[in-house]
């Protein structure tokens, strides 16, 4: 049997870590590792526990989510290839687009609101886990468009465009639509394993963490644009 998905819990408020906690603590592929309150804590937790994934609040006194989501990233990148870097989600009762732009710059692999269902989080930790990444249904398109709207901030390095197939640039493209593995396969009308291998060339490539990731870049570096 498979180890279970070792979950960290961050949130400033109790009652809500023991939510999540009686949540996660029912399903026998996943387990509650630790628990902090703050930031600060959680990163210490992340260094000595070695999740598998995080769940961050975004605002929190003292170090907030972001702060400590590019604090982690960043100790795992220090740590090298001994201690895998953890996939962060981020949890916040606000739905502002900032704070989804700001999560994906600092690291993370997905966002949701609080009040998304169980069954929701649920599946956004075993989508995370599995290495893809996961943004709540309704901030999928303002992520985009607030991206397209900014000055650019990283831009990525145009010469790993120009490593992209023809066809890798059509599946980013689609990507970029918000389009599953599966539903890019029935567009393109080839097997979802070819998807996955492409989706996998393109972020080898573009040197990005997920999905998310690349088509943040994509937008950034203008190989993709609103309503293309």
């Amino acid at each position: 049997m498979a180890s279970p998905i070792r979950v960290l819990l961050v949130d400033d408020q109790q009652l809500v870590r023991a939510g999540l906690a009686l949540v996660i603590g029912s399903q026998a592929d996943m387990a509650v590792v630790g628990q902090a309150g703050d930031g600060a804590e959680g990163v210490r937790l992340a260094a000595d526990l070695h999740p598998d994934i995080i769940l961050m609040d975004v605002r929190m006194p003292g170090v907030d989510g972001l702060e400590a989501t590019a604090a982690i990233i960043r100790q795992a990148a220090q740590a090298g290839a001994a201690a895998p870097p953890p996939r962060i989600v981020m949890l916040t009762t606000f739905d502002l687009d900032e704070y989804l732009l700001a999560a994906i710059r600092a690291g993370a692999s997905g966002f949701l609101l609080k009040d998304a269902p169980p069954e929701d989080l649920l599946a956004a930790i075993r989508t995370v886990h599995s290495g893809d990444a996961v943004i709540a249904p309704a901030s999928t398109r303002r992520l985009i468009e607030h991206v397209a709207a900014q000055p650019a901030g990283r831009v990525p390095d145009p010469a790993a465009f120009d490593d992209l197939t023809e066809r890798e640039r059509e599946v980013l493209g689609l990507m970029a639509r918000g389009l599953s593995n599966h539903e890019i396969a029935e567009t393109l009308v080839v097997a979802e394993a070819t998807v996955k291998t492409h989706v996998g060339r393109i972020l080898a490539k573009l040197g990005a963490r997920d999905r998310v990731q690349a088509v943040v870049a994509a937008y950034e570096g203008g190989l993709v644009h609103p309503g293309a």
